[in-house]
């Protein structure tokens, strides 16, 4: 079977002399893992569409349950993050998430505008990569089926308070007056705990819309990150990575 797709390429590696394996996170068919045949010689017009971080307009050729790359024309190529350490890292960071968590075999065109999205803006420093990085993880999560309950206290049934506990484990919330702190969970301001009701609730088109203080972003940053790790029982290598870069600079 022979179709036609737009994708990025969230991870690449070497197979052979000249070939590689890329993984795509298609409109049409969600994470594919295809060989691009020669893509590795500098002759090929494979090699940049099907580069990290290349938007690309690909032809798959499908036997059975192996994909294989076709013509291939980039379409963006996020050439920004590659000349900044720091950004490179959290879009691979993005990358790996997406792997671990879009859809295979199925339409998963709102993943993949959400994570074009984000590459974008972080690319063009249209917001920060403390706004943008809770903002992914927490919507990335909510589309795959875990959303949060963070409507009201999981207690007494408030709507605020001035400081609230956020469970990671659970994915509720609580008054932090009534003491029910335990290990791993996440003390909110009013405004981080606003802050992660957007990312949850807020449309599309507005979910990086928002201020925060640096305090707030960073209650907001420990949030999402625990609760990704509670609901995928892992660890990322990549934010480990990220997390370390960002502290020596």
């Amino acid at each position: 079977m022979k179709f036609q797709t737009d994708g990025l390429i969230i991870k690449e590696q070497n197979f052979g002399e000249n070939d590689k394996l890329i993984w795509v996170l298609t409109r049409t068919h969600g994470v594919i893992h295809a060989v691009a045949k020669g893509a590795k010689s500098l002759k090929s017009a494979k090699g940049a569409p099907t580069s990290l971080l290349s938007y690309s307009r690909l032809t798959f050729y499908q036997t059975k349950d192996r994909y294989t790359v076709g013509d291939a024309l980039s379409l963006r190529i996020f050439s920004k993050l590659r000349s900044d350490v720091r950004k490179m890292c959290l879009a691979q960071y993005f990358c790996e998430l997406a792997l671990q968590i879009c859809p295979r075999e199925q339409p998963a065109d709102k993943f993949l505008s959400l994570t074009l999205n984000a590459l974008y803006l972080l690319s063009e420093g249209k917001r920060s990569e403390q706004l943008v990085k809770p903002c992914y993880e927490m919507r990335l999560s909510c589309m795959a089926g875990y959303m949060p309950d963070l409507l009201m206290c999981s207690d007494c049934g408030a709507y605020s308070a001035e400081a609230m506990l956020f469970h990671p484990q659970s994915g509720a919330i609580s008054c932090a007056s009534h003491g029910h702190q335990r290990e791993g969970d996440i003390l909110l301001g009013e405004a981080a705990l606003t802050a992660l009701r957007h990312t949850v609730f807020a449309d599309d088109d507005k979910l990086f819309s928002f201020g925060l203080s640096d305090e707030g972003l960073r209650q907001l940053n420990a949030a999402s990150e625990s609760y990704l790790r509670c609901r995928f029982e892992k660890d990322f290598p990549t934010l480990t990575f990220y997390k370390n870069i960002t502290a020596i600079t």
